[in-house]
């Protein structure tokens, strides 16, 4: 019998992670690890960074998320500069053999600037508008990113990824049909928002972003540029101001009073505010605001 267990014992110490383990990954953002968790199922566990009631530009690199890290098998990034912070994550964690996955390759890139970029530009990326998650169609670039890295740490259960990102696609494509029908409503609509996080949005649903609160790209609103805005909304007739949940409502609740347009809540990552618990769901809610917002009934 005792030499029964002893077998068992060191056959099981050459089982590999599949059977014994899940599959660790770090993510940066919210988005991420709801996709990761859609393809890798119970195959892998997953963790993340920010999410949407935080600004992902802005993250503070604490302890807490070196441990995280060091322990993890792969790391999500969304790349284009936005999470730069992530590498020194990353390098704190001193996990010389984790697995690191720019989930932005393959994505057409919007916003590149033409020439250099410097700090009186505001808070502008070198690289392009990384908001990339914001066109659904662009959900799939990702999964499939995300899929070729699990594969590639975890390659005894590639079969079980594979099956995961055909789901994944098929329900993204489903959902893909429906989000285009409650967007027929929108197209051609002129909004304000608060920070250019949405033209990937607004090329997805046929929305037209005319003007921002802040006067450049991560600068507090300036009583100048306010009132630009206010005559812009008066002149168009614009009806919505669109604001991430983290940013100051004091800016847009002047605009609105000053206009009579509405200030809807657009979280632009899963877990921005109730409802968003998914990459899927993220969609739901963001048409369907927009919908109320625009007396539309899709």
């Amino acid at each position: 019998m005792k030499k029964i267990i002893v077998i068992l014992i060191l056959s099981l110490s050459f089982v590999g992670r599949s059977a014994l383990a899940e599959l660790k990954v770090v993510a940066s953002t919210s988005d991420l690890a709801s996709i990761a968790k859609y393809i890798g199922g119970d195959k892998i566990s997953v963790k993340y960074i920010v999410d949407g009631r935080s600004d992902a530009h802005f993250v503070e690199v604490l302890p807490n998320y070196m441990v995280m890290v060091s322990r993890a098998d792969v790391y999500l990034k969304v790349g284009l500069g936005l999470d730069f912070w992530a590498q020194l994550i990353i390098d704190g964690s001193r996990n010389s053999k984790i697995q690191i996955v720019d989930c932005s390759q393959g994505i057409e890139v919007l916003g590149k600037p033409s020439g250099q970029v410097n700090a009186s530009m505001g808070d502008v990326h070198a690289e392009g508008n990384p908001h990339y998650q914001l066109d659904p169609a662009d959900g799939l670039i990702m999964a499939r990113n995300i899929e070729a890295g699990l594969v590639e740490a975890d390659p005894a259960n590639t079969a079980a990824y594979e099956a995961g990102l055909k789901s994944f696609e098929d329900q993204l494509n489903s959902k893909l049909a429906q989000w285009q029908k409650e967007a027929e409503p929108l197209k051609g609509l002129q909004i304000i928002t608060f920070h250019e996080s949405w033209p990937y949005f607004s090329r997805a649903f046929g929305i037209e972003i005319v003007g921002f609160i802040e006067p450049k790209p991560g600068i507090e609103p300036t009583a100048s540029h306010t009132a630009e805005i206010i005559d812009l909304i008066k002149i168009r007739g614009i009806k919505i101001i669109g604001k991430e949940p983290y940013f100051s409502n004091k800016a847009p609740n002047v605009i609105a009073r000053e206009t009579g347009a509405r200030v809807v809540d657009l979280p632009q990552m899963v877990g921005g505010s109730p409802g968003t618990d998914t990459y899927f769901a993220l969609f739901d809610t963001l048409l369907a605001r927009l919908n109320a917002a625009a007396g539309s009934n899709p």
